[in-house]
C-alpha cells in the first residue's frame, strides 16, 4: 500500500505553475475514480496494489520508424531500483487519464497494470528477466504488450464486469480513440506538460543483485502461482 501521497508530484507541478488551476482542480476532483479502482482491483484479486503515483505530464511514445505515428502511454508499470540497490515495482498513472478518462476505462487501466505487476514479479522471481525485448514499432510494442500479461479472468474472477471492462478496452493493446483525440486537443495542442518515451529506449533493464534482493510476502507468491495454474490449465483444454 502507499505510504506516501500518490499526488505529491500533481501538487509540485501546480505550485510550479505547470498546470493551471482549473486542471489542477479537475484532477482533485477525479482522483476518488483512481481510489475507487484500486480498491476495486484489490477486492478482486485479494492482493494489495503496489505503490502508485500520479504523473502531472502525458506520456507518449515516439517510433524512429513511423516518424508520423505516437502512442498515448495512460499509464506504465515501471521497476525502480533505489540508491540501497532494493528493487520496487511502481505503477504511474498519468494526469491526462485520471482528467478526462471514463470511469470504467480509468479502471480497466488500473487493471491492466496490476497484471503487468504480477507477470513482472513472477518473471523476476523466476529470474527469466534480465532486459525485455525492444520492440521497433508502436503495433510490435503493443502486440509485445498484450501477449505477456496473466489471465484477467484468473485474477478478477469475483469481479465479471471489471473483467469485461478489460476485455472490451484490451482486445489488442488500449485504444480509445475518443479518449486520445480529447487529450491532443485539451492536453497536448494547450501545451500542458508533456514527455516523449522512445520505444527504442523503453527497455526494462533490472541488475541481477536487485533481482535477487526482491522482497514478495509468501501470500503474493502463491496467488501468482493460482492464477498461473488457471492460465495453463485453460490452455491446455484448448487443443484437442
Amino acid at each position: 500500500m502507499n505510504t506516501f501521497d500518490p499526488l505529491y508530484k500533481i501538487h509540485n507541478a501546480y505550485r510550479l505553475g505547470q498546470i493551471p488551476q482549473k486542471v489542477y482542480d479537475l484532477i482533485m476532483r477525479r482522483f476518488p475514480l483512481v481510489i475507487e479502482g484500486i480498491k476495486r482491483v484489490e477486492e478482486a484479486s485479494g492482493l494489495n496494489y503496489p505503490y502508485y503515483y500520479a504523473e502531472p505530464s502525458l506520456v507518449i511514445s515516439v517510433s524512429a520508424v513511423e516518424f508520423t505515428e505516437i502512442g498515448i502511454l495512460f499509464a506504465r508499470t515501471i521497476p525502480v531500483v533505489d540508491a540501497h540497490k532494493q528493487l520496487h515495482v511502481v505503477v504511474q498513472i498519468t494526469a491526462p487519464l485520471i482528467s478526462y478518462g471514463l470511469k470504467g476505462t480509468i479502471h480497466a487501466i488500473l487493471a491492466h497494470e496490476f497484471m503487468h505487476y504480477l507477470e513482472l514479479i513472477n518473471r523476476i522471481l523466476k529470474m527469466k528477466v534480465i532486459s525485455d525485448d525492444v520492440s521497433s514499432t508502436l503495433f510490435e510494442g503493443t502486440y509485445a504488450d498484450a501477449t505477456r500479461l496473466v489471465e484477467e479472468r484468473a485474477v478478477f474472477k469475483s469481479d465479471p464486469t471489471l473483467i469485461r471492462h478489460i476485455t472490451t478496452r484490451f482486445p489488442e493493446g488500449f485504444r480509445d480513440l475518443k479518449l486520445e483525440e480529447k487529450v491532443i486537443k485539451t492536453w497536448m495542442n494547450k501545451g500542458l506538460p508533456t514527455s516523449k518515451v522512445s520505444l527504442d529506449a523503453n527497455i526494462i533493464k533490472i541488475p541481477i543483485e536487485a533481482m535477487a534482493c526482491l522482497k514478495v510476502e509468501q501470500g503474493v507468491k502463491d496467488k501468482i502461482t493460482e492464477f498461473e495454474n488457471i492460465k495453463l490449465k485453460k490452455k491446455k483444454t484448448s487443443y484437442v
